[in-house]
């Protein structure tokens, strides 16, 4: 913490209206405190495009007071855009060209919608694979969200991801597995994390690429994993940057297109996330539309029964890798390690 708000990126104005602290470039520019550049790598479809943006922004934000944090987002060009996403993306995002040529401390890499079972079938699965390759020689550490978990685990591990039977979808308990690693150390030893796919990576995929699981749950799977060397590869098959509100607008999206028949069915609730009276009046919603009303969707009845249970665990398991990623990071951030740090054990995890 603080972010600095080093263009106009609308993001910036939202945050500082939820209390997030945001200074001014001329401001940053006053304060001895050392910088840090994390890289948003945005792939998320136009209508969670600036949504996602200030999910990640929020969590690095409020993550830690060491650094300033100039986060410069930046997506593929290969993916398809609406005039609205590509006029938001033109005026705002920088390119990967730029992004190479002035360095990262640190790499986020979110989500994607895609439209093959093979991912590497996908228009952005080449350019992606030039930045993991990239980011995996130039960056101290790279963080990857869901769909870039499963990207990362094909391309590097040769895991491919497994279409499961049912949605993992809701909000999960998870366990800590390993306490001792620091990027969840001072976590609750249980904590909730949203999920939302249909395909998974299992615990026995990580092992067998040598990945190391720190957080599991019993119902939804492996959350977070780490690559051999404790840092280089961070991995989130969950969605803890996830509003309060995310999983509700994902339940009304798949709701109404059940009701327009772009669906089979109506939609499973979101395991563990609406209580009775919500789901009461989601199951008298669906009943009018079936019935061939057209009511509105009753939103502002339900956000007041609307629980976050895992917010504060995901910005400490974030600032817990900001914390590691400033320990080793060069002041060159061209150059990913600090003289005398070991990139194969960087935290020192396995020092004899």
């Amino acid at each position: 913490m603080p972010l600095v708000a080093h263009n106009d990126l609308p993001s910036f104005s939202r945050l500082r209206t939820e209390g997030v602290t945001v200074l001014s470039r001329e401001r940053a520019d006053t304060q001895i405190i050392r910088e840090l550049h994390v890289g948003l790598l945005n792939m998320m479809p136009d209508a969670a495009l600036e949504a996602t943006e200030r999910q990640f922004l929020r969590l690095v934000g409020e993550s830690n007071p060491i650094a300033q944090f100039y986060v410069h987002p930046f997506t593929i060009p290969a993916l398809p855009r609406g005039e609205q996403g590509q006029a938001h993306i033109g005026r705002y995002y920088e390119s990967f060209d730029e992004i190479r040529e002035q360095g990262l401390d640190a790499l986020i890499i979110t989500g994607a919608n895609v439209t093959h079972a093979d991912l590497s079938e996908e228009p952005f699965w080449e350019p992606l694979i030039e930045v993991i390759d990239w980011a995996w020689d130039n960056v101290t550490s790279t963080l990857c969200s869901c769909l870039a978990t499963h990207a990362v685990m094909q391309f590097r591990y040769g895991q491919k991801r497994v279409k499961q039977a049912r949605k993992v979808w809701g909000v999960h308990e998870h366990r800590v597995l390993d306490k001792r690693h620091p990027l969840v150390a001072d976590v609750n030893t249980r904590f909730d994390v949203p999920h939302s796919r249909w395909n998974d990576i299992s615990a026995a995929q990580f092992a067998s690429a040598d990945l190391h699981v720190l957080a599991e749950s019993e119902e939804a799977g492996v959350h977070l994993a780490v690559s051999p060397d404790g840092l280089r590869t961070v991995f989130f098959q969950g969605h803890p940057e996830y509003d309060t509100v995310s999983l509700l607008k994902e339940y009304k999206r798949d709701l109404l297109l059940a009701a327009q028949g772009k669906l089979p069915q109506l939609p499973p609730f979101p395991d563990n996330y609406f209580d009775v009276f919500s789901r009461s009046v989601l199951n008298e919603f669906a009943a009018q539309v079936a019935a061939g009303g057209k009511p509105e969707f009753p939103e502002p009845l339900l956000l007041p029964h609307l629980d976050n249970t895992w917010h504060d665990t995901a910005e400490a398991v974030v600032g817990n890798w900001i914390g590691c990623v400033y320990q080793v990071t060069h002041s060159d951030r061209k150059r990913p390690f600090m003289d005398g740090v070991d990139p194969g054990d960087p935290l020192g995890l396995y020092k004899k």
